[in-house]
């Protein structure tokens, strides 16, 4: 297996070159190429994904060669030992972007492995997918990384979040019981552990049902502003019993902040702006009213949920029905920003939806609604479809009659009814369409086309057809 540094030197080592001539010519020709500082030929964005990269490498070489990297890519390689990717970082001081993704790294970091006055001052951007890396080490990492701001932790089996070092030592004594046992948030880890760098966090795919789990994140990381939790399956962001399912979430933002028994779902993330529940396991629309109270959230991605199961909504209707729930969210599932005027419809097709249903069913944004844009009358249900049958004078010669007709019948259908009413057959038979109000204008107008159907002439009760035989031509 490969080191970083023979990974490394195979990439990106100096080649040589051999000087080739034409011997049907004659002539040698020689390229002189000035040689390099290895350094310059290592750029400050290194790929070395899947090269079966275990360990380092000398140390006094990789610095050499490293120092002027910002962005380094490790995914897919064999490395699973945390004192040997710590002994990669410290060779690049300049680091600012490292992908460890699908690298086993489950071995717990222990502290006494790393020099405690590590900091990787330049990091901001941390991508840990799949990597099976425990809570330990993820606190160890993020104290020796005082700027990250993007942290990747996807993909890894959590069915819990245990960011909070008092309740990690607590579990240690409690040996035997359910390892999932932190009674976070308390006041404690809310005041001391904080990593108040940390804007982005990508948590998909991890099997983590209760939102009193996610909502440790939230405590952790207070400044956060992105959350991706798509492939999660969250049931509820309710974490109260099913008797008190019915509470309402409307406290200020000073009351969350200041009451210490916080419960509701936001009371962690009053910074975030854009959330990611796609695939999540939500049912019913109370979830989306707990959104709602999410004081900065203005983006939201929320598809492939079983609240979507049900056939009962159009996709148009289910988009209206989220926008007017969702006030203060800006982007809904991706594409443009709410316009004002799609905002307004839904919210006026809310009203309308829940204004026939029990006073019991409506939600309570309901009767915000009702103060914003009053009590709507219903609406009105325009058939644009033509009359079905029309009353028409027909006439033939000296001889007229005023029959109903059923507009949607073709020309030819209406020739073979005439045809004991003008006394020849259909085949002989001319019809003209003349318009009650057009008549003094433009006069008959032929009817050609045995198979248009009526109301296409926009027939009318009151309107005349004339019936006329076909001239026979004249033998010279």
């Amino acid at each position: 297996m490969p080191s970083l540094l023979e990974a490394l030197e195979q990439k990106y080592g100096e080649s040589s070159t051999e000087s080739e001539g034409s011997e049907e010519e004659g002539i040698s020709v020689s390229i002189f190429v000035p040689r390099r500082n290895q350094r310059v030929t290592v750029p400050s964005l290194l790929v070395l994904n899947d090269c079966d990269i275990t360990t380092a490498g000398e140390h006094s070489a990789l610095i050499d060669k490293c120092a002027s990297v910002e962005e380094l890519d490790l995914a897919k390689n064999k490395l699973n030992y945390w004192p040997e990717v710590f002994g990669i970082l410290q060779q690049m001081p300049r680091l600012k972007f490292i992908n460890l993704s699908f690298n086993q790294l489950s071995r717990p970091l222990k502290q006494a492995e790393v020099d405690v006055r590590i900091r990787w001052e330049f990091l901001r951007n941390l991508v840990l997918n799949s990597t099976q890396i425990d809570w330990e080490s993820v606190r160890h990492i993020l104290d020796y990384s005082p700027t990250l701001e993007e942290l990747h932790l996807s993909l890894n089996d959590y069915q819990g979040v245990d960011l909070c070092e008092v309740c990690s030592k607590n579990q240690e004594i409690l040996q035997g019981n359910d390892s999932n046992n932190c009674k976070c948030p308390s006041e404690i880890c809310r005041n001391k552990h904080k990593h108040l760098g940390i804007k982005k966090l990508h948590f998909n795919g991890n099997p983590v049902c209760k939102w009193s789990e996610i909502k440790k994140l939230g405590y952790a990381f207070p400044n956060l502003e992105s959350l991706v939790l798509a492939d999660c399956p969250i049931l509820t962001l309710d974490e109260q019993s099913q008797e008190n399912r019915k509470r309402e979430y409307n406290r200020t933002e000073s009351e969350c902040e200041s009451n210490e028994n916080n419960d509701s779902p936001h009371d962690s993330f009053r910074k975030l702006r854009f959330l990611n529940l796609n695939s999540s396991q939500l049912s019913n629309w109370d979830e989306i009213e707990r959104l709602s109270k999410f004081p900065a959230l203005q983006c939201l991605r929320i598809q492939g949920c079983p609240l979507w199961d049900s056939h009962e909504y159009t996709e148009h209707e289910r988009r209206q029905l989220l926008i007017a729930r969702l006030p203060n969210v800006e982007m809904l599932n991706g594409g443009g920003n709410i316009e004002h005027d799609e905002r307004e419809d839904a919210e006026r097709a809310f009203i309308r939806y829940y204004m026939d249903k029990p006073e019991s069913d409506r939600p309570e944004r309901y009767s915000e609604l009702i103060g914003i844009h009053g009590k709507l009358d219903p609406l009105v249900n325009v058939d644009l479809r033509p009359e079905k049958r029309v009353r028409v004078t027909f006439t033939c010669g000296t001889h007229s009659e005023v029959r109903s007709v059923d507009v949607y019948r073709t020309v030819c259908d209406l020739k073979t009814r005439l045809e004991q009413f003008a006394g020849f057959p259909a085949a002989k038979m001319r019809l003209f369409y003349v318009d009650q109000d057009l008549r003094d204008i433009q006069g008959p107008e032929e009817m050609k086309f045995p198979h248009k159907q009526l109301y296409s002439y926009n027939i009318r009760s009151g309107d005349e057809i004339i019936v006329d035989s076909k001239k026979k031509l004249v033998e010279k």
